[in-house]
């Protein structure tokens, strides 16, 4: 391999182009579920996470404040989630998954999963655990560059 394809710039094009490709697959495969990606996220946080404060899902699924607001309302006008106060602080609302949401994400989920499976089937066990280790490397360096925790978090805040 050419030492100008090992480059950063190099290796930051063929990331971000994968990048690209893997979350239009991604989409479509949340498109076919008949859900935009705002309520999946949250569904599919609420389902692998457990009941959580609506600040929380935001930063878990990357949406901003508003944007978690208007997927939360949606999601509970159709009665697939519903705030409750936080017995430990009634000031704290907490998104549970109501019976029909938990059966609905328990479905989409599923059928998610296995579309990102066929994807992700070309690389052996070993090429998947390679990849990521790597990307996770590559995502700890870049967000202490931005002077942000592992997460991608504010440091400071």
């Amino acid at each position: 391999m050419a030492s100008d394809e090992l480059s950063g710039v190099h290796v930051w094009l063929v990331l971000w182009r994968a990048t690209r490709a893997v979350e239009g697959y991604a989409h479509r495969s949340i498109a076919a579920l008949a859900m935009c990606r705002s309520d999946f996220a949250v569904l599919e946080a609420l389902l692998h996470k457990g009941p959580l404060p609506v600040n929380v899902i935001g930063e878990k699924v990357l949406l901003t404040s508003g944007s978690i607001t208007t997927a939360v309302d949606r999601l509970e006008k159709r009665g697939l989630v519903e705030r409750r106060n936080a017995p430990e602080d009634r000031r704290v609302r907490v998104v549970h998954l109501t019976p029909a949401g938990r059966q609905l994400i328990e479905t989409v989920f599923a059928d998610h999963a296995k579309d990102m499976e066929r994807l992700i089937e070309v690389l052996r066990p070993e090429e998947r655990a390679t990849l990521v280790e790597l990307l996770k490397k590559v995502g700890r360096k870049a967000a202490e560059a931005l002077g942000r925790g592992p997460s991608g978090e504010d440091e400071a805040g």
